[in-house]
């Protein structure tokens, strides 16, 4: 059995890389947390994580964007009160590589946090 999305690595793609197809990005999908991301017109993964507040949706996108620095690997985010959501493809071949499932992974895992009150005081 291989290692959960979020345990895997963020590999670079090259520029002449194709995306991936829907065949082939479906399992992928199917291992994303509670069916909550979805793939918008072949091109993009998108997911739109709920807060309770605007701190925790601040502190959230914080987190991603420290993980996409660490991975070099970034998605859009949009926060606003109550919401952050997050689009995610691989910009250099403009559409999606295994490399956005395991980020999406990731921030889900981040946002888990969240969820269950584990945060750092």
């Amino acid at each position: 059995m291989s290692p959960a999305l979020a345990d895997q690595e963020c590999e670079a793609c090259t520029s002449d890389a194709d995306p991936l197809t829907a065949a082939e990005y479906t399992e992928y999908l199917d291992e994303l947390s509670d069916d909550v991301w979805e793939v918008v017109d072949d091109h993009h993964l998108e997911r739109t994580y709920p807060f309770e507040n605007f701190r925790d949706a601040l502190e959230f996108t914080y987190e991603i964007g420290e993980l996409a620095e660490e991975v070099w690997h970034h998605p859009d985010i949009h926060l606003q009160w109550g919401e952050v959501k997050v689009e995610m493809w691989t910009h250099k071949i403009d559409g999606l590589r295994k490399t956005d499932f395991v980020m999406a992974a990731r921030m889900d895992r981040i946002y888990d946090k969240y969820v269950t009150g584990q945060l750092p005081e």
